[in-house]
């Protein structure tokens, strides 16, 4: 399974899915860095199958209208430290991994994930 971790979200949670053996890139290590627009990021993660994470509605929102990103991790956590959104992906990833075998919009929330679709 791979991911694409957008800018909101820190580059540790990509070292952390990469460390538990995922293909993981961030938008830092696109060529337009955190300024890669949404549309670039739609259609890298649709060319390479990438699941994109990220805190911005306007992917959600573009999942559900045009089927863009390939698939989504919606975090919808608030405000919450990197340490423990860091935890919150470890205890979830093995579920998440499951689901997204079945489904294309995962919602997690500080205790539960909602699919979406």
């Amino acid at each position: 399974m791979k991911f694409l971790v957008d800018a909101q979200l820190p580059v540790r949670i990509v070292r952390c899915l990469q460390r538990l053996g995922y293909d993981t890139i961030h938008t830092k290590d696109l060529p337009l860095k955190n300024a890669t627009p949404d549309t670039e990021i739609n259609a890298l993660s649709l060319k390479e199958k990438r699941i994109v994470i990220t805190k911005d509605n306007d992917f959600f929102q573009s999942l559900i209208l045009y089927k863009k990103p390939y698939k989504l991790l919606f975090i919808t956590t608030g405000n919450i430290s990197n340490n423990d959104l860091e935890i919150l992906l470890i205890k979830n990833i093995e579920q998440l991994v499951e689901l997204f075998t079945q489904h294309e919009l995962i919602e997690m929330s500080k205790d539960s994930l909602i699919i979406h679709i």
